[in-house]
């Protein structure tokens, strides 16, 4: 991984993010781009700008200059590293397209992006931008949560229901991962039922096993009809620092990062998630 995108609002959860990405990739020869999408455009995109809409659009344009010079001289100065460079760049454009147009044209390898918890169970949990960006952006993402902060992943927890076949791509980054922290890998099934499984899983699983040959791992089943009790009892449990998961896979996305339903679930604002896409 040479080359990672963090977005930035300038905010507290944007620059917990940072910190939290700067510590992950200390080792590692990485350009960090810091990008402000500024959407200020678009409330003028179907209207004519007269002047006060110039002067309000080019005030705005110089405060988030001014805000990125000083972002990116807080992070020369605490953040210093030889293995890493930082380039920051301002754009303006819808924020989804803004940034899956980034990746394409920089190459990016991986986006980091932090965001605050829902206070409320009825809301997302995870934020809007956010989660616009896991669905609609195929790019391995990094989900740094409020309350996270920084400590090595030696435990990766892995849910899966071992319903898709585990393509290249989404292999290489998991591996590459674990590999850099030396993680072990563990991987949960929650059974909702007693049916067991399906010759097709039978053989993805068998197929991951081989696929992790090289890596410390584990597979492990926990009997719950609720998802997120089940994967909260594992974070718990076995002291899971990271929690790996396929975009693809949106009916555990929906569940596990957008809505749980239970007010003990607490894991989507202490754990990092690890999004792979194929």
């Amino acid at each position: 991984m040479q080359r990672i995108l963090i977005p930035t609002d300038f905010s507290k959860n944007a620059w917990n993010a940072t910190e939290y990405a700067l510590q992950f990739f200390k080792h590692q020869k990485i350009t960090f781009y810091f990008v402000h999408i500024d959407i200020s455009m678009q409330a003028h995109r179907d209207e004519d700008l007269h002047h006060s809409g110039l002067c309000s659009v080019r005030a705005t344009t110089e405060d988030n200059k001014s805000k990125m010079d000083s972002w990116m001289e807080t992070v020369c100065t605490r953040q210093s590293n030889a293995n890493h460079q930082y380039k920051d760049s301002i754009i303006q454009a819808p924020f989804v397209d803004g940034i899956r147009n980034f990746i394409a044209k920089n190459e990016i390898d991986f986006v980091v992006m932090g965001t605050k918890g829902a206070s409320g169970l009825k809301e997302m949990t995870i934020g809007s931008k956010t989660s616009a960006v896991i669905t609609r952006v195929k790019c391995p993402m990094l989900v740094i949560p409020e309350n996270a902060s920084f400590t090595k992943p030696l435990s990766i927890g892995f849910p899966t229901d071992f319903n898709m076949l585990y393509k290249q791509r989404i292999m290489r980054t998991l591996l590459e991962i674990t590999h850099m922290h030396h993680s072990a890998l563990k991987v949960l099934r929650v059974a909702q039922t007693q049916k067991p499984l399906a010759n097709f899983q039978d053989a993805n699983r068998d197929f991951l096993k081989q696929q992790l040959k090289d890596v410390p791992h584990s597979f492990h089943v926990i009997e719950n009809p609720s998802l997120e009790t089940a994967l909260q009892l594992f974070v718990d449990s076995l002291q899971i620092d990271m929690v790996a998961m396929i975009a693809k896979n949106l009916n555990f996305l929906q569940r596990i990062l957008f809505r749980p339903k239970v007010a003990q679930i607490s894991y989507h604002i202490d754990i990092p998630f690890l999004v792979l896409h194929e």
